[in-house]
């Protein structure tokens, strides 16, 4: 998972792309980078959050009405290596920057494809410059047409057709403008927004892995780059799209769950609306589960179980309390490469109200559980702090399997529920009920409102269904290999 972030305008987009990172920094805290252009590229990278990788000088660097950049959550590629840290250009043809969000499952055999057929070499482990390469060599063996559009729709077809996995895309080609497309099921977002230009008409555009960015920017939502679709703006902000593929549309369910601001928009689905619909539907079943236990508190693990909380604390009628105080300024720790940090950052991020939590039962809600660490990391936290009993509530059915799209989870050994019943997880965690969401009621939560036209959410890591039709047992010993490797 990546944020990323593409405007073009008629004036510097510097400092907007910057600001723009600052609103995805929830998507990724390894590295960041950003490439402009004014006839020929700039770039800055740096590893970390935004507001430490760039300064006043190194902005001022970034010179041109067109650019890109990313803030880097790594899943394929170090990321400790600053060569893995986009954007990502190439010279020929033309000269092409780009940004990737997801993940390639079949980047390595392209990596062989690239080196061996089209003397391509990538200087990384990332396999957004693998990306990169098939997408500049096909343009390149794409005949030169009187309409550089019908010449792009060409190479991004082919693109793909080759290119497996996850992934929205956005770059600048060179005296031409600005791309952004999506792969064939739409497991990644990407979004668009626009604003009338200054002192001419016409109108700057931004595509962006969220909208939340485009506020404070005054861009105004639009929609959203479709599945297998290739929008381009050219130079002189003329903005032509075509749907390239038409396959299963299958967008990803842990963005409403986890990953997405409770702000943004996907696929014309409210992120806030659908948390709401998860604790309303977690509510009911707990009505059904235990009709005769009340808590006398219902309480989120800040701050993506926030609103799943508040709709689940008012579905049964019991107070909603944010008894857990978080640090705002400690990442994510589902972010966080390793068990020991996670649990240093628990302890860290986290602080309980004891004023709130002693003497009381309190019912926990949580996005997900994924390891199990930080869920008894926390459950502890409540009763050091007084808690006669805890309950957990989790807004996600138990993750069972990896996932090869974007979310860093390669192996089935790091999961828990893949390893333990509900029941030993009950107990690994210290609490004294265990509720998972269904696979049914997410859905429902997710699908209930909007004119999204989503025939099925892609969950691998739930359900075992990989839309992409390319994973099997082989491909995830060769992941979890080629992961554990890195991690060493």
């Amino acid at each position: 998972m990546c944020g990323i972030i593409g405007i073009t305008s008629n004036k510097p987009v510097a400092t907007e792309l910057y600001e723009s990172l600052m609103n995805l920094q929830h998507r990724g805290q390894d590295s960041t980078g950003i490439a402009t252009y004014n006839g020929r590229f700039h770039v800055v990278r740096g590893k970390g959050y935004v507001r430490e990788a760039y300064t006043q000088e190194s902005l001022k660097e970034l010179i041109g009405n067109l650019g890109v950049a990313q803030t880097r959550y790594s899943t394929a590629g170090s990321s400790s290596d600053i060569q893995n840290a986009q954007p990502f250009l190439t010279n020929s043809p033309y000269g092409i920057s780009l940004v990737h969000n997801g993940n390639l499952t079949n980047y390595k055999q392209l990596r062989q494809e690239l080196r061996e057929n089209s003397n391509f070499h990538c200087n990384s482990d990332s396999d957004t410059e693998a990306l990169l390469g098939v997408f500049a060599t096909e343009l390149f063996n794409t005949p030169e047409s009187a309409d550089f559009f019908d010449m792009l729709c060409s190479a991004t077809a082919k693109v793909l057709n080759r290119v497996r996995g996850g992934y929205s895309v956005v770059g600048v080609i060179a005296e031409k403008g600005m791309y952004a497309f999506r792969d064939p099921h739409g497991i990644r977002p990407l979004v668009i927004g626009k604003r009338a230009r200054e002192n001419e008409e016409g109108f700057d555009y931004i595509f962006a892995s969220e909208n939340t960015p485009f506020a404070s920017l005054d861009f105004t939502y639009v929609g959203d780059v479709g599945p297998g679709e290739l929008v381009f703006v050219d130079c002189n902000g003329i903005l032509k799209r075509k749907k390239i593929t038409n396959e299963t549309f299958a967008p990803d369910v842990f963005e409403y769950i986890y990953f997405a601001r409770p702000d943004a928009i996907l696929n014309q689905v409210s992120v806030y609306r659908s948390r709401l619909r998860m604790g309303q539907n977690l509510g009911n079943r707990w009505k059904e589960l235990y009709p005769n236990i009340t808590p006398d508190l219902v309480v989120p693990v800040p701050f993506t179980s926030n609103p799943i909380a508040l709709a689940f604390a008012h579905e049964i009628g019991v107070r909603y309390s944010e008894a857990l105080y978080r640090n705002a300024f400690v990442g994510r720790t589902f972010l966080m490469p390793g068990s020991k940090e996670r649990a240093k950052s628990v302890n860290r991020k986290l602080s309980p109200q004891t004023i709130e939590i002693e003497g009381k039962d309190i019912l926990l809600v949580d996005d997900s559980i994924v390891r199990g660490t930080t869920s008894r990391e926390v459950v502890q936290m409540l009763l050091d702090a007084g808690a006669k009993k805890v309950y957990f509530v989790s807004a996600c059915p138990p993750i069972k399997y990896p996932d090869f799209y974007g979310i860093d989870i390669p192996t089935k050994d790091e999961l828990i529920a893949s390893k333990m019943s509900e029941e030993e997880i009950r107990k690994f965690i210290g609490v004294d009920i265990l509720l998972y969401q269904t696979i049914e009621d997410l859905t429902e939560a997710v699908l209930r409102r909007g004119d999204h036209g989503i025939d099925r959410l892609s969950m691998p890591y739930l359900d075992g269904w990989y839309v992409t039709g390319d994973v099997d047992e082989n491909h995830m010993e060769q992941v979890k290999a080629a992961r554990s490797a890195e991690r060493k």
